[in-house]
């Protein structure tokens, strides 16, 4: 199912796509008008926390809104809507991967690294899809993009075993992990770099776990104003999904809602030579297969 957050009328919202149609279902209205359900989350990120039942529901809200007597009214074109990301504020700090593709280590000048290097971005960095975001040109000259499979949690767990990571999987999305790379370097650890407002973009869709398969084999496609500069897979990554999940998670206990970012195939504007550093009135898509195109507009 794909899921997306929304804001109508001034309120956030969020639902499925309508299949075959620009638009989405507005589960809310449809609970709040039709009850057909006891009970039915507020929020998205409650959502997840209930895994496939909370699909379940959704499929049950569609249906009833489809069988009443002007299901159009619980319909929003996606002209008269503003995207938002799938979990608009993340309850904690977005957790990311670094260097998981040995192709982008190269390019960095690194060699693959024997522990998995993690870095957190601040929740203040979650930008939607179309979104236009800045690109600080007062903070930094080496403003860089980063095409990510992001995934997101839905059941709580510690030390959770390799074999078992996938049962705390709700979905995935797609993130573009925007980087000041000479503020990396300056001070020496990631967290600055990686957290200016607007430097995560997410979305368009939350799509559930359950129609994305196989995992590791999903081509990812950076563009910037229609170049190709990002053309990899997952099926690349030094350690797969399951693999991330298993091992931060023996440090840290991860919740519904958070979100891990899986790294980046080569192609950043820094591995080009000269760099190919992003620039106001830049557009970026990146398209990851069985998931939809995510856009950021640069300002």
């Amino acid at each position: 199912m794909k899921l997306l957050s929304f804001r109508y009328s001034g309120e956030v919202r969020f639902g499925p796509k309508v299949k075959k149609e620009e638009a989405v279902w507005d589960v809310l209205k449809i609970q709040q008008e039709l009850q057909p359900l006891k009970s039915f989350p507020e929020t998205l990120i409650e959502g997840v926390s209930l895994g496939m039942e909370f699909v379940e529901q959704v499929r049950k809200l569609t249906e009833a809104a489809k069988q009443s007597d002007h299901p159009e009214q619980f319909k929003h074109s996606f002209m008269d809507i503003e995207w938002l990301a799938p979990i608009p504020r993340p309850l904690k700090n977005i957790i990311g991967i670094g260097k998981n593709y040995e192709d982008h280590a190269k390019e960095m000048g690194d060699s693959v690294p024997e522990a998995v290097v993690v870095f957190t971005k601040s929740p203040t960095t979650i930008a939607g899809d179309e979104a236009t975001v800045p690109v600080h040109a007062d903070l930094t000259d080496q403003y860089d993009y980063e095409g990510e499979l992001a995934v997101v949690i839905g059941k709580a767990g510690r030390a959770i075993p390799k074999q078992l990571a996938y049962d705390h999987v709700f979905g995935y999305t797609i993130a573009n992990d925007l980087t000041a790379r000479d503020l990396q370097k300056k001070h020496q650890q990631f967290f600055l770099g990686k957290s200016l407002p607007g430097s995560c973009p997410m979305g368009p869709y939350l799509v559930s776990k359950d129609e994305i398969a196989p995992m590791q084999q999903l081509s990812i496609v950076t563009k910037v104003n229609d170049e190709v500069r990002q053309n990899g897979t997952t099926a690349n990554m030094i350690r797969a999904v399951d693999d991330l999940i298993s091992e931060v998670s023996k440090y840290v206990a991860l919740e519904p809602g958070d979100i891990l970012l899986t790294g980046t195939p080569a192609g950043v504007g820094k591995g080009f030579n000269p760099p190919k550093f992003l620039k106001a009135g830049d557009t970026v898509k990146i398209s990851i297969e069985g998931i939809g195109t995510l856009v950021t507009h640069l300002e």
